[in-house]
């Protein structure tokens, strides 16, 4: 069901993000955030989170501060002064985490008030609001990718920015939590700024281009291990780009410059390939995938009864079954043109998306 539904374009992922320049933090000691190991970060948003009184461990809200504004640039949260007399500024991740540690929890029902006057306003004291309660989840999803060898703190600051344009995009009416959809964006933009820095400028930014760094080692692979031999053009047909661009992506990523199984840095042994294999988990994406598919399924089983007999055969035949009957095959067996079904069905889909929408 789950994948009719999406080739139906009834649920939709965040669209392409503009071009950003990252505001830099303000550390000195460059080699010290890599000091900070996945699982000492972790641990220590743990502990955040066990008293938490909210019904998500990931989500974390503030206090509204009115005098704050959002930018296109990520907040400069390096903190001023320690706020733990133990912490130095060669820990600047830890010192970070003592800064966002002032933000207070807020119960789900505060962050869904406080995302609806955002949306409805655009008041930017609600952005920085929504934007600084999250600020510790982004750390925990930077901490999957440090393994990478990018300093820690530039990973959590990419990540913000990410943050920050899923929250002007986000609708709370759609039913989904704003970090489910946040993370997305955060994982987006981190993985981007470790393609850039690692000499993939070259590789482009179309997205055409990404999908073919992302994609085309692992149809090689597919195909070799089904004894294929894959040439350009079939590597253009199963991914849907035109021959030329397959084969310029496959003569940069031969290039010197790229190597895609060599360490990312002398501290870490993950590669680029890891990235194009997934190999780093994404449970917040599956919970993602999970929740939209419900909302779907709600809405779906809510709009039946008020369905026609023929809505519901092409909803029951067409849309909802792993092996659909053609527009042709429905109208002769009903007695309908071809014509007839589609319309039914575009009107049908319409009806779907506004109810899921609600």
């Amino acid at each position: 069901m789950a994948k009719t539904l999406k080739k139906k374009s009834i649920t939709k992922s965040p669209a392409k993000g503009a071009k950003k320049k990252s505001a830099k933090p303000k550390v000195t000691k460059k080699t010290a955030a890599r000091k900070v190991t996945h699982k000492r970060v972790v641990a220590e948003l743990v502990d955040d989170s066990a008293v938490s009184n909210t019904d998500h461990d990931d989500e974390i809200s503030p206090v509204v501060d009115d005098s704050a504004e959002v930018s296109d640039t990520a907040p400069d949260l390096t903190p001023s002064s320690p706020t733990d007399k133990s912490l130095t500024t060669a820990d600047p991740v830890g010192l970070y985490l003592a800064e966002i540690r002032k933000y207070p929890l807020l119960s789900r029902e505060q962050e869904s008030e406080l995302a609806k006057k955002y949306y409805e306003t655009k008041d930017p004291a609600m952005a920085q609001a929504l934007v600084t309660a999250n600020l510790r989840f982004v750390v925990k999803v930077a901490a999957e990718y440090s393994r990478f060898g990018a300093r820690m703190i530039d990973l959590i600051q990419e990540g913000n920015m990410g943050l920050m344009h899923a929250v002007r995009d986000f609708n709370p009416y759609k039913g989904v939590r704003l970090i489910t959809y946040a993370v997305w964006w955060i994982r987006g933009y981190i993985q981007e700024y470790l393609m850039k820095q690692y000499s993939l400028v070259k590789i482009g930014t179309t997205q055409n281009q990404k999908k073919l760094f992302y994609q085309l080692q692992r149809q090689r692979q597919e195909l070799d291990a089904l004894g294929q031999t894959p040439d350009i053009q079939l590597l253009s047909t199963r991914l849907g780009i035109p021959a030329d661009e397959v084969q310029m992506m496959t003569q940069r990523m031969s290039g010197r410059d790229i190597s895609l199984d060599r360490p990312m840095s002398d501290d870490s042994s993950a590669s680029l390939m890891d990235l194009q294999r997934g190999e780093v988990s994404m449970p917040d994406e599956a919970l993602a995938q999970h929740e939209e598919l419900s909302q779907l399924t709600e809405a779906i089983n809510e709009l039946k009864p008020h369905l026609s007999a023929r809505e519901k055969i092409i909803l029951e035949e067409r849309i909802l079954n792993d092996e659909p009957l053609t527009l042709q095959e429905i109208g002769e067996k009903y007695g309908i043109t071809r014509e007839a079904v589609r319309q039914m069905e575009a009107r049908l889909m319409k009806k779907i998306k506004d109810q899921f929408e609600r």
